[in-house]
């Protein structure tokens, strides 16, 4: 029996094609995909298609659209082998960490995918990323998905998907993935290197777990949690900040949590001022995750005299997530955790393979 792949369009540039007349891009019916991409005939898989009413740009993405995307694919999940979801590039990474941590226990792929330039251009990238986005989703070994998490598949290349950031908004390869190597390259040969997929574990996540049965490994089936806290907000520090603009962030209104993007290693101004703001917004329950503006590398508080502080009030590590990812795990884990102690615990820990540990 062939694989089953839904392919489901919420937005972007690779839905679109130019009007013959007026050269104005707008979105094409999904439904004749097979007539504007014929090659596709020729994967050996079955392709469902399903799209938005009302297609959006990924800058409208939020959590409302997350939800409603990652509820489409639960609804169907029993009846497909594998979801190849057609996305806007600017806020793919975004969506993409949130799915990943909406589908616990994930037993199918789910690949994202865009393009640079619309699916009619001449030049386009979107056949050769939807070609082999469908492909990679296919995948079937011994009975099962080879590719059992959510990725991002773009220009040749397939990243965990909470581990990428779009890096271009003018080259074909747009995303990178700093601190995890590539799961798949596309070139003569399809490689996948299936020692660098997600393999799960089974005792990550107990308080998530809760109302599971103990069961063998093997046994588990996949948990849908869409549930998050939207009220977070992500603080980037720059050489002159003040201290009005710090206050004015940490003293939101229902503020849950702070991702505070810090210098190279985790570091942040020493002053006396910055060290009390942080100080009270954590003493008032807030919680404060440190994430590096530097797109490689990782967090390590307290290695320098500027990240010492930090560590010592009680602020959370990011290690080496992206910012992209550290938000979406934060608005998850803000729903499942009730203590920081469980919060920094659960944080600081690889839960779909989205940290180093």
């Amino acid at each position: 029996m062939k694989p089953r792949i839904l392919l489901i369009y919420t937005g972007g540039t690779i839905g679109m094609m130019k009007d013959p007349e007026t050269w104005a891009l707008k979105s094409f019916n999904f439904e004749e995909l097979l007539l504007h991409i014929p090659e596709l005939r020729q994967l050996d898989c079955e392709i469902s298609t399903i799209s938005y009413t009302h297609p959006i740009d990924s800058s409208n993405m939020n959590l409302k659209s997350w939800q409603r995307l990652g509820e489409m694919i639960h609804e169907r999940y029993d009846d497909f082998d594998g979801f190849v979801v057609l996305h806007g590039s600017d806020t793919m990474a975004y969506t993409g960490s949130a799915l990943s941590f909406m589908f616990e226990n994930l037993t199918k792929p789910i690949i994202l995918t865009g393009s640079q330039l619309p699916i009619g251009d001449l030049r386009t990238d979107a056949k050769e990323n939807l070609i082999t986005t469908i492909q990679l989703a296919s995948q079937i070994q011994n009975g099962r998905p080879i590719i059992r998490e959510v990725c991002i598949y773009f220009e040749y290349q397939l990243y965990r998907a909470n581990r990428t950031a779009k890096v271009s908004a003018d080259h074909f390869e747009a995303f990178m993935s700093p601190n995890y190597p590539p799961l798949a390259i596309s070139g003569v040969h399809l490689n996948i290197d299936q020692n660098l997929l997600w393999q799960g574990t089974f005792d990550e996540f107990a308080f998530a777990k809760a109302n599971q049965p103990q069961l063998p490994e093997d046994e588990y089936k996949m948990f849908y949690r869409p549930d998050f806290v939207n009220d977070v907000v992500i603080l980037k520090l720059f050489p002159g900040i003040t201290p009005e603009v710090v206050n004015a962030i940490c003293n939101i209104p229902e503020l849950k949590g702070i991702v505070l993007e810090t210098y190279g290693s985790g570091n942040a101004p020493s002053e006396q001022w910055f060290v009390d703001a942080m100080k009270r917004t954590l003493d008032k329950g807030v919680y404060i995750v440190n994430v590096t503006q530097c797109r490689g590398g990782a967090v390590d508080m307290g290695k320098y005299e500027t990240s010492v502080q930090l560590k010592a009030i009680g602020m959370v590590s990011g290690k080496d997530m992206t910012t992209e990812t550290a938000l979406a795990k934060m608005m998850y884990l803000l729903n499942y955790t009730t203590t920081l102690a469980d919060f920094k615990h659960y944080f600081e820990k690889s839960l779909r393979g989205e940290v180093t540990e």
